[in-house]
Protein backbone atom coordinates (compact mmCIF):
# COMPACT_ATOMS: atom_id res chain seq x y z
CA UNK A 1 0.00 0.00 0.00
CA UNK A 2 1.32 3.12 -0.59
CA UNK A 3 2.50 5.45 1.81
CA UNK A 4 0.29 8.08 1.10
CA UNK A 5 -2.59 5.63 1.46
CA UNK A 6 -1.49 4.63 4.76
CA UNK A 7 -0.86 7.90 5.95
CA UNK A 8 -4.48 8.84 5.11
CA UNK A 9 -5.84 6.13 7.27
CA UNK A 10 -3.66 7.30 10.13
CA UNK A 11 -4.71 10.68 9.54
CA UNK A 12 -8.61 9.50 9.63
CA UNK A 13 -7.77 7.03 12.80
CA UNK A 14 -6.00 10.60 14.70
CA UNK A 15 -8.87 12.68 13.95
CA UNK A 16 -11.90 10.01 15.01
CA UNK A 17 -9.38 10.19 18.17
CA UNK A 18 -10.09 13.17 19.08
CA UNK A 19 -14.01 13.14 19.19
CA UNK A 20 -13.33 9.49 21.61
CA UNK A 21 -15.60 9.68 24.46
CA UNK A 22 -13.36 7.79 27.16
CA UNK A 23 -14.01 10.02 30.43
CA UNK A 24 -13.78 6.78 32.65
CA UNK A 25 -10.17 5.62 30.93
CA UNK A 26 -8.71 8.20 30.11
CA UNK A 27 -7.11 6.24 27.23
CA UNK A 28 -8.58 7.69 23.60
CA UNK A 29 -8.72 5.47 20.22
CA UNK A 30 -9.43 6.17 16.82
CA UNK A 31 -9.60 3.75 14.28
CA UNK A 32 -9.76 4.11 10.30
CA UNK A 33 -10.57 0.97 8.16
CA UNK A 34 -10.58 1.09 4.35
CA UNK A 35 -12.87 -0.61 2.75
CA UNK A 36 -12.71 -2.35 -1.01
CA UNK A 37 -14.20 0.45 -2.47
CA UNK A 38 -11.44 2.88 -1.15
CA UNK A 39 -13.31 4.48 1.05
CA UNK A 40 -11.79 5.28 4.48
CA UNK A 41 -14.22 4.39 7.77
CA UNK A 42 -13.64 5.58 10.98
CA UNK A 43 -14.69 5.21 14.50
CA UNK A 44 -13.50 5.82 18.03
CA UNK A 45 -14.03 4.46 21.49
CA UNK A 46 -17.44 5.46 23.74
CA UNK A 47 -17.05 4.38 27.18
CA UNK A 48 -20.08 4.35 29.47
CA UNK A 49 -20.32 4.15 33.27
CA UNK A 50 -22.02 0.40 33.51
CA UNK A 51 -18.67 -1.22 32.15
CA UNK A 52 -18.04 -3.13 29.92
CA UNK A 53 -20.61 -1.45 27.89
CA UNK A 54 -18.60 0.69 26.02
CA UNK A 55 -17.25 0.52 22.12
CA UNK A 56 -14.01 0.02 20.96
CA UNK A 57 -12.94 2.45 18.23
CA UNK A 58 -12.29 -0.53 15.91
CA UNK A 59 -16.02 -1.87 16.25
CA UNK A 60 -17.31 1.71 15.52
CA UNK A 61 -15.02 2.03 12.05
CA UNK A 62 -16.18 -1.49 10.84
CA UNK A 63 -19.99 -0.52 11.77
CA UNK A 64 -19.83 2.53 9.83
CA UNK A 65 -18.41 0.47 6.97
CA UNK A 66 -21.71 -1.91 7.04
CA UNK A 67 -23.65 0.86 7.15
CA UNK A 68 -22.01 2.51 4.46
CA UNK A 69 -22.64 -0.60 2.40
CA UNK A 70 -19.18 -2.07 2.56
CA UNK A 71 -18.09 -5.36 4.26
CA UNK A 72 -14.55 -6.02 3.24
CA UNK A 73 -11.44 -4.52 4.59
CA UNK A 74 -8.57 -3.49 3.16
CA UNK A 75 -6.32 -1.61 5.36
CA UNK A 76 -6.50 -0.54 9.14
CA UNK A 77 -5.46 2.17 11.07
CA UNK A 78 -5.21 2.36 14.85
CA UNK A 79 -3.99 5.49 17.15
CA UNK A 80 -4.30 4.91 21.04
CA UNK A 81 -3.27 7.16 23.43
CA UNK A 82 0.16 7.51 25.50
CA UNK A 83 3.46 7.07 23.97
CA UNK A 84 3.62 3.27 23.02
CA UNK A 85 1.54 1.99 19.80
CA UNK A 86 -1.89 0.33 20.23
CA UNK A 87 -2.95 -2.75 18.59
CA UNK A 88 -6.59 -3.94 18.62
CA UNK A 89 -7.61 -5.59 21.39
CA UNK A 90 -8.54 -9.37 21.07
CA UNK A 91 -12.36 -8.96 20.78
CA UNK A 92 -11.22 -6.15 18.09
CA UNK A 93 -8.73 -8.37 16.24
CA UNK A 94 -11.72 -11.35 16.13
CA UNK A 95 -14.04 -8.47 14.57
CA UNK A 96 -11.52 -7.30 11.88
CA UNK A 97 -11.13 -10.80 10.98
CA UNK A 98 -14.88 -10.98 10.65
CA UNK A 99 -14.06 -8.65 7.14
CA UNK A 100 -10.78 -8.64 6.37
CA UNK A 101 -7.87 -11.59 4.68
CA UNK A 102 -5.31 -13.03 6.87
CA UNK A 103 -2.51 -10.77 5.08
CA UNK A 104 -4.44 -7.09 5.42
CA UNK A 105 -2.17 -5.32 6.94
CA UNK A 106 -3.26 -3.27 10.44
CA UNK A 107 -1.00 -0.34 10.83
CA UNK A 108 -0.99 0.95 14.41
CA UNK A 109 0.66 4.02 16.44
CA UNK A 110 0.96 5.84 19.59
CA UNK A 111 -0.73 9.39 19.83
CA UNK A 112 1.89 11.53 18.69
CA UNK A 113 1.99 8.85 15.13
CA UNK A 114 5.84 8.79 15.44
CA UNK A 115 6.09 5.03 16.57
CA UNK A 116 4.43 2.83 14.41
CA UNK A 117 4.01 -0.70 13.70
CA UNK A 118 2.51 -2.78 11.20
CA UNK A 119 0.89 -5.96 11.37
CA UNK A 120 -1.11 -8.91 9.44
CA UNK A 121 -4.59 -9.96 10.47
CA UNK A 122 -3.92 -13.44 10.70
CA UNK A 123 -0.83 -12.72 12.89
CA UNK A 124 -2.42 -11.40 14.88
CA UNK A 125 -5.11 -13.53 15.55
CA UNK A 126 -3.68 -16.76 14.35
CA UNK A 127 -6.62 -19.62 13.51
CA UNK A 128 -9.38 -17.54 13.79
CA UNK A 129 -12.78 -18.41 14.94
CA UNK A 130 -14.77 -17.90 11.14
CA UNK A 131 -17.57 -18.43 9.40
CA UNK A 132 -16.50 -21.96 8.35
CA UNK A 133 -16.52 -23.38 11.88
CA UNK A 134 -19.87 -22.62 12.12
CA UNK A 135 -20.90 -24.79 8.98
CA UNK A 136 -23.29 -27.32 10.08
CA UNK A 137 -23.74 -26.27 13.28
CA UNK A 138 -27.15 -26.85 14.51
CA UNK A 139 -28.30 -29.05 12.16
Amino acid sequence: MADDSVEALFEAAAAARMKAYAPYSGFAVGAAVRGASGRIHAGCNVENAAYPVGTCAEAGALAAMVAAGERVVTAVAIVGSGDRPCPPCGACRQRLAEFAAPETRVYYSDESLRDRRTSRIGDLLPESFSAAALEGAGS
